[in-house]
Parts: C-alpha cells; structure tokens; sequence
C-alpha cells in the first residue's frame, strides 16, 4: 500500500513522541495528505480554538504518492486553523522534506500542546525525539537549517522550520524547507512558532514500498509523464520561463493587480518579467537567471535560481546574499512589484531572499505593503509613522520594509499583522485587498471573473491554489471559456476546487493540472492504493474535502458575508485593457455556486449534501 499506515503523534506539552496506526477507514474517504490530515484536525480541534493557543494542533503530512516514482510526488503539507484567517489552513509545499518523511516510515505528525522551550524534532526512520533549540531561537530559516546539519553531520537531513517571522508573532509567517521552499500561506509558521517548535529534522533510508501493483503504477507513471512532457505549459513554458511566464500575459489581459488594485495593468511588468530575468545585465553581462531547478520525483522543473546583482544598492556590502538561490515565482514577483508599483528586478528578489530567509508569505508581505503605500499617499500614514518615505514605486522602502518585518522593528511590526488588520488600525479596512483576512494572489478578479468566485469561497482565504479558473479563462485548459464573463463560473470553481482537492490529497503538485485531468491521476492512484480507487470515487472525495472544511469555517463562525470580496473590485471598473469599464460580479456568481455545491441560501451544506457524501 502507498500508505506507510503510521502516524507520529508529539505531545509538545509533555515532550513525548508516540506512534500510532493510521485510520484506514478515514483513507478510504479522504485518500491523504489534505484531506486525511484535515479530517483528523476537524475530528480532533474545536473549531472555536484561538489558532495561538496550545490546543490548536498542528499537522504535516503526505500524500499516498508522495515518495513514488509518480511526477511531482514530492508534496506535503501543513494543516492547521490559520493564524492570519481563523479558518482551515492547508499550506502546500513541494523540494525534497516530504518524501523524506516518507521515507522515513509516516505518513503525517501530529503536533499537539506547547513546548515549554523552544525544541526541534528529530525523526531518523522509527526514531523520534525532541531536542532542544534554544541555540537556534532567534536564528533564521537559512542557519537553522545549517546548524542542523553540522549537529546531526548529516548532509542529507532534510529540515522544514520556521524563521523569526514565526518566531515575532508575524501573522503570515511560512514553514520554510530546502532554503526556499514553503509551505507559505495563512499563517502556519506563526502557529507552529506559537507551540515553541523551530524545526522538524527527517531522515528516511526506508523508501516508498508495498504498491499495490507495482507493475501497473510504473506504467501509469511514466504514461503521466509522457503527457506532461507533450505538453506545451509542463513541457515547455514551466521548464523555461517557470510560474514568471505570466507576468506579461496576464498583463495584456488586463488582470495584473496594479498598486492595491488601483490599476489592472502596470506600465513596468516587462522589467520583472521571466523575459527579463533570462536577459543579460548591462552591468556584469550576466543574466538573472542560473538555472531551473526541480523539486523531488518532478519532470517538470518549473523552479529558479537566480543570482543577485551584487552592484544593486539593497546588497552593496551584504556578500550574504551574493551567491545563486531561490528565484523569483510569478505570486512573489507581482506582490513584491506590481502590487507595490515597484518595477526593479534586483529589489524584488532581494525581498523574496528574505522573505525565504526569515519565512514569510511574500504574497501577503507584498500585498499589506501595496495597502501601506496606498495609506501613505492618502496622507493617512506619514513618513514619521513608517520611518522613511514609502510612496508607490519605492524600492529603497520595499527592501527596507522586508528588513523590518523580518526582525519585527518599527513599522515592520504593524505590516506583520498583514493587511486586514492593518487597515482596520488606520480606519480604512476596506483598502486591505483580502478574502477572510488573507491577501489576493497575482490576478485581478475584474479581468478574470472565475478567480473572484474562487477567492470568495477558497476554504483558507482569498488564494489561487483552491481553483485555478485562470487555466480555463486565459490558458484554455481544460476548455476555454470567456474571462470577462459570469455565465457558468459557479459550475467550473466548483470543479476545479474539487478536482484540487484530489491532486493535494495524492501528494501530487498541482502544476500537474495544466496536463493531466483526474483522467490521468486516477489509474496512478488506482495502481498504488488498495480500495478500488474509480474516477467517480475520486470526484466524491474531492467533493467531500471541500464541504468538510466549509463545515469547519461554518462552526469557527464564518458566514455567506465572509464569501465576498472588497468594495473596490465591485464598484471600481477597470481603467484599462479588456476589462475596461467591468467589476466583478460576485453577487450573481454567488447565489449560482450556493446553488450547484448544494448548500443553502446562507452557504451551509444541506442535509442531502451531506449525506449524500457521508459527512
């Protein structure tokens, strides 16, 4: 079975690490990572719970194909009630630590309780033990990973902790693996800093064994590859350009989110584009781009490494931050610039550095950033109050603000409560552009309609993750279907929020999607996991994940008002582009999704529903 069928349970409170065996009947229904994992958060955690608490828990864990020869079979995950949202959180990273879990004989750990001291924990194969990281409290995500290693004298430790973002209480605080990898949204850093525990150390020699049929998962497996590799996005654009080859296209469409939503098009999205990071610097000769780069069991390789221009002003001096690292993804590069208006390359990935080094979400960083300039140029935040002049297109203030939230000085302070909060202190909540709190990603819902929807309903806060209706609306995948329109976005995010919910749950990466349909994943699942594992199946359980985290928010108390989005993408239309003149029209979209995912006129799931799906 692909399941290693054990679970570690750490008891933070009294230091103890007990195994125990996986629920089966709940694989069954939830098939892993997300959905198992959340299914024993909600059975455990009381919905009510303060997400700093001790009693919230905190929970990594893998997919039953996560450690295969599957592609992109290398993701975990983080579940917990979000600090930034209140709601279910489920952060998805990819790199190399989940299928060293795996490796290592778990399935998923449960943390519970709060360490008395800061402890990081050590799992070698069967053994598991908390240590003390006292000497690395106050260190970042960079050093914790480099001392871990020199203690252990083990170069292939795998190592996921949080910086001093998790540390300081920043509300958006990342679980940060491999240097810059991360399971990045909704606060999960921030919890896991809330319970005293830095790091989680993993090294697995076990490997992925007992597939049900072995021979026909290989067979399923590399034809899942053939079809990524013919295909033109997984193929080709990811490879060469990564998640950055979107810049200038959702820039014509007219839906790049453009100084808080100001603006539907920035004037520079050239410049910090994945066309400018290949082009050569006049001032070394060398491009911004190293290489690509691939996570655990990918074919895909849609990863950058980049290297800073050391003549840049933000690391004159900082030799640190002269080598190759973790490059900039399409989310990061639009928040820490279009956002903000900010259209130096160097600047951005210099606050993507530490934003991976000091583990927070650059979307969120970038994005309460875009609203703090919004506030400054309204004359509501002066330069006495930030500590320096921060109107739209600083990138001397962008790389100064990542400095100070990073360490949790001055003004960085108030930007680590994220936008929501933020704008509420100065009186202006509606200029946070947020879903339950947590910020919008890259796209601006008046040029593609289906991504308001998604992001008023996304389980875990305005995100793209849940339901990527951009690859319908713009990339034509699986169908095209018109972005400047309303008809039938209900019936498509609900079908890509189910579908997703599948793909997360495997331990697959979701870039999958852009080639494979459930079509393709199905006979790789059916192959690895005992229980008979159909297409109608596999809908069902996408399905039933879905609903069992709106039953979540529904009873921590979120309601039909919480699935909406802010005054200005209802009210302002777009100035420019295609979408020139429109607004996004939640209101109609909404009642139509209530309607197709069976729930009532309030948003709760109807008696059918949930029976229907067993919940």
């Amino acid at each position: 079975m692909a399941w290693t069928r054990k679970v570690l349970r750490v008891d933070l409170t009294n230091g103890t690490c007990k195994p125990e065996p996986l629920n089966m009947e709940w694989a069954q229904q939830y098939l892993g990572q997300r959905g198992l994992a959340t299914k024993y958060f909600v059975a455990e955690v009381d919905p009510k719970v303060d997400p700093l608490s001790p009693a919230n828990k905190l929970i990594m864990t893998t997919g039953p194909l996560t450690g295969t020869p599957a592609s992109t079979g290398g993701r975990y995950s983080v579940v917990t009630k979000g600090a930034l949202t209140g709601a279910i959180a489920c952060s998805n990273s990819g790199g190399y630590f989940g299928a060293e879990l795996k490796f290592a004989g778990w399935d998923m750990i449960i943390f519970e309780g709060k360490s008395p001291k800061p402890v990081y924990l050590s799992i070698e194969n069967d053994k598991a033990e908390l240590k003390d990281a006292s000497h690395l409290w106050g260190k970042t995500t960079w050093q914790t990973e480099e001392g871990i290693k020199k203690a252990h004298q083990d170069p292939q430790v795998r190592i996921c902790s949080i910086g001093r973002a998790g540390e300081n209480g920043v509300m958006y605080a990342c679980i940060v693996n491999d240097l810059h990898r991360a399971a990045g949204r909704s606060g999960v850093g921030t919890v896991m800093g809330s319970k005293n525990l830095k790091a989680v150390a993993v090294r697995g020699t076990l490997g992925v064994s007992g597939l049900k049929d072995a021979k026909a998962f290989i067979a399923a497996a590399a034809a899942g590859k053939k079809v990524l590799a013919e295909n033109a996005v997984t193929g080709q654009g990811l490879p060469t350009y990564g998640t950055q080859v979107l810049m200038n296209v959702i820039n014509e469409m007219g839906a790049l989110p453009t100084r808080n939503h100001r603006d539907v098009q920035f004037e520079e999205a050239r410049k910090i584009s994945a066309e400018a990071m290949a082009e050569k610097r006049p001032t070394d000769g060398k491009s911004h781009l190293v290489t690509n780069a691939a996570c655990f069991g990918c074919t895909i390789a849609c990863g950058r490494i980049s290297k800073i221009d050391e003549t840049h002003f933000s690391v004159v001096n900082k030799p640190e931050y002269w080598g190759a690292s973790g490059g900039l993804e399409y989310e990061a590069a639009w928040a820490l610039g279009a956002a903000n208006g900010v259209g130096d390359l160097e600047a951005l990935q210099y606050a993507n550095l530490i934003c991976n080094e000091d583990g927070f979400d650059p979307i969120s960083f970038g994005a309460t950033v875009g609203a703090a300039m919004e506030l400054y140029e309204l004359g509501i935040l002066k330069k006495e109050d930030i500590g320096m002049d921060a109107p739209f297109g600083s990138a001397k203030a962008l790389c100064e603000l990542a400095q100070m939230t990073a360490k949790g000085e001055g003004f960085g302070k108030i930007l680590g409560l994220g936008s929501a909060r933020m704008c509420e202190k100065y009186g202006k909540p509606e200029l946070s552009m947020s879903v339950k709190k947590q910020e919008f990603p890259a796209y601006d819902s008046r040029g593609i309609q289906g991504m308001g929807l998604t992001y008023a309903t996304s389980n875990r806060g305005a995100c793209h993750l849940r339901s990527y209706t951009v690859a319908s609306e713009v990339l034509g995948i699986p169908v095209k279907t018109d972005p400047l329109v309303t008809e039938g976005k209900a019936e498509l995010v609900k079908a890509f929020q189910d579908a997703t919910a599948v793909f997360d749950s495997a331990g697959l990466c979701i870039f999958t999607s852009f080639a494979w349909s459930l079509a393709d994943i199905q006979p790789q699942i059916d192959a690895a996991c005992e229980g008979g594992w159909t297409m109608e199946k596999l809908g069902e359980v996408g399905e039933r994940i879905y609903n069992m985290e709106r039953l979540f928010n529904n009873a921590a108390g979120f309601t039909a008002k919480d699935d909406d989005l802010p005054p200005r993408l209802k009210t302002e239309p777009a100035k420019t582009g295609p979408a020139k003149g429109l607004v996004n029209g939640i209101d109609k979209m909404r009642p139509e999704y209530y309607q197709v995912r069976g729930w009532d006129a309030n948003g709760v799931p109807t008696k059918d529903t949930l029976g229907r799906l067993k919940l």
